[in-house]
């Protein structure tokens, strides 16, 4: 069985770095014409599924929005999660869970494990309770080819202060909070080209605000918000993420998704060709 991250690198290869973030905000909801209910979340993210196929290789639908219509909504995104994995996608579900013990573990049971009604490739996670709370999923992503992504530096400025707090070790080599999770996943992925287990670093963030060190992200996958709405540009990737660059998933939703249906298809390649163009140069 394949693991998640030599899945993620074909991915790379044949599609690109550009994900689809499938976020189904009422506004884009309105300007799709369609309604803010399950049906019309339905209709969305299948939607963009079609226009994803064959353009990226990885989505990551935003697991908010359809949780706001209750079941109905969890029933609509099962379609959606089955439809983008039946067209070869590689789906993250964006669900930024945390905990301790089996509550953690059932997390990881609903959405990395084959066959469940929530199967996914990969899932967010939050490590406020350390990375070591976060080993029931983790062995259930490694045992399944699966994959998972843990909050390290968010592009949101409230993260700042607690992201970049200095980590009270006892030890001489002091890390930020943010600093301190890279290193750990990092220690997680030794030994394989491109790891299973990624971090979350947003595209609007200083690795040097934050005491990160590139070098430990050689092998670690790195999903990227911030791009788009948010306010950063493809073309700046390399420049943002150094000698990291090649390893980045760069999300794009609203920015993409206001294209529409019928334009997003468009909208999207043209952003997978520049981001090529920006990696090669």
């Amino acid at each position: 069985m394949p693991s998640f991250g030599e899945r993620l690198a074909t991915a790379f290869n044949g599609r690109g770095h550009v994900c689809l973030g499938i976020d189904a905000h009422p506004f884009l909801l309105e300007q799709w014409a369609l309604t803010d209910t399950a049906e019309g979340l339905r209709t969305f993210g299948l939607r963009a599924v079609e226009a994803a196929s064959g353009v990226v290789g990885i989505v990551k639908p935003q697991i908010a929005f359809f949780e706001r219509h209750g079941s109905a909504g969890y029933a609509a995104l099962e379609d959606v999660l089955g439809a983008a994995r039946a067209a070869g996608l590689l789906v993250i579900a964006d669900v930024k869970r945390g905990d301790i013990g089996s509550t953690i573990d059932a997390y990881g049971e609903a959405w990395l494990t084959p066959g469940s009604p929530l199967e996914v490739d990969a899932m967010t996670l939050v490590a406020y309770q350390g990375v070591g709370s976060l080993a029931g999923p983790l062995d259930r992503a490694r045992a399944n080819g699966k994959g998972a992504f843990v909050l390290a530096a968010t592009s949101n400025s409230e993260a700042f202060p607690v992201q970049s707090a200095v980590l009270q070790t006892g030890a001489q080599h002091r890390s930020t909070v943010a600093a301190g999770i890279v290193e750990e996943v990092h220690a997680i992925n030794a030994g394989d080209p491109l790891g299973s287990v990624g971090v979350v670093i947003g595209a609007t963030v200083s690795f040097d605000d934050y005491g990160i060190d590139q070098g430990l992200l050689a092998s670690t996958p790195i999903l990227a918000p911030g791009f788009g709405e948010q306010g950063a540009v493809l073309a700046s990737l390399p420049q943002l993420y150094g000698t990291a660059a090649d390893n980045v998933i760069a999300n794009l939703g609203r920015s993409v998704l206001k294209a529409g249906p019928d334009g997003l298809r468009g909208a999207l390649q043209h952003e997978v060709d520049e981001l090529a163009r920006a990696l090669a140069a």
